[in-house]
Parts: C-alpha cells; sequence; structure tokens
C-alpha cells in the first residue's frame, strides 16, 4: 500500500481525496501544500525542479502556485537533518575568514 499524501515540511498527512487548493495550508505547520515540495514532477536534479516539460517555472518551491500540472505526491516523508556536515564545515570556514 503507498504512503501517504502529507506536508512537505512537518509530514502531517493529506486525509482529504484529491489535490489541495492553492490556498490549502497544513493544519499542524500551516505551510503551503500545493507548493512544487509536494509534487510528484518535482525533481531538484532537473532543470527548474521539475520534470514536467510543458510546466512554467516556479522560483519559490515551497510558497503556494498555480500549476495546472501539480500531482500531490505519494510518498514516504523522511523528516530532514538536523545539522549538515558541510554547512557547518562551510561556516567554520568563513568564521575562521572573517575571525570571528
Amino acid at each position: 500500500m503507498p504512503s501517504p499524501r502529507h506536508c512537505h515540511k512537518c509530514g502531517e498527512p493529506w486525509a482529504l481525496s484529491g489535490q489541495p487548493g492553492r490556498g490549502e495550508i497544513c493544519m499542524n505547520c500551516r505551510a503551503d501544500l500545493r507548493v512544487c515540495l509536494n509534487c510528484a514532477h518535482y525533481d531538484p536534479r532537473a532543470a527548474h525542479q521539475c520534470r514536467e516539460r510543458r510546466a512554467e517555472p516556479v522560483l519559490e518551491k515551497d510558497v503556494g502556485n498555480f500549476c495546472e500540472y501539480f500531482d500531490f505526491a505519494v510518498r514516504e516523508w523522511v523528516p530532514k537533518a538536523g545539522s549538515n556536515p558541510r554547512e557547518a564545515a562551510a561556516r567554520e570556514e568563513l568564521k575562521k575568514l572573517f575571525g570571528d
């Protein structure tokens, strides 16, 4: 059985049938639901981070939009890791560079 559709930010399941409208928000964290990050076509490795060639480019992937090709993704929700070791190393290098 496929995983439920869920909020990209907190993992709250979307229990209603059909697609969320542009104004739909997560009842847990209040994040927009009809966003690129919740779409089945979203792919960070593709051009404009979208595998749907006919879709207009969207700059803010976490903000509600009017994309007519939106398809709510069905996938496992994995929380984002708390710290990124590459980011931490880069921040340390910047601190050394600027003497902080």
